[in-house]
């Protein structure tokens, strides 16, 4: 399935639950200038595809304790697919890994943890190190974030 097999009211609804997931049925027709059955059936098809693959809330990482967001960019020894397997799944099972992303350049993977304080950082950061087959590491803490948009472009 690609863009170009969607229609306007698709693109449109894919828009507006992009920016409100929570809106109702009724509202999202509303929205999207059609009546609510014909809506549903429309969001339950764009979920069966796999375009829709879910819904979430934005939470405040600092009110919840978790004051560091910081990226890592990971070097390994090997390209290996088992090597690479293996390195995914492992910081998968951290709870501060938010992303994990195989990258192309200088490095292998990119990472975005959160940690709870510096103490916090600098653990995980040792422990990244101490990973099987890597070999470099390299952190960026962000200090500010100016513009962080969710979903995709339509």
């Amino acid at each position: 399935m690609s863009i170009a097999d969607l229609d306007d009211i698709d693109r449109s609804i894919l828009s507006e639950l992009q920016q409100d997931g929570r809106v109702t049925n009724v509202e999202l027709a509303r929205r999207v200038g059609i009546s609510a059955p014909p809506c549903l059936r429309r969001v339950r098809r764009l979920e069966e595809m796999g375009l829709i693959q879910g819904y979430h809330a934005i939470l405040a990482p600092a009110m919840l304790g978790w004051s560091i967001s910081f990226y890592v960019l990971v070097g390994l020894d090997s390209q290996k697919g088992k090597v690479l397997e293996e390195f995914e799944a492992h910081v998968a099972e951290w709870p501060e890994t938010r992303e994990c992303h195989m990258i192309r350049g200088g490095e292998d993977f990119l990472l975005h943890l959160m940690a709870r304080d510096v103490e916090h950082q600098n653990r995980l950061t040792r422990d990244l190190i101490e990973v099987n087959h890597v070999v470099r590491v390299q952190t960026f803490q962000v200090i500010r974030t100016s513009c962080e948009r969710a979903g995709v472009p339509l």
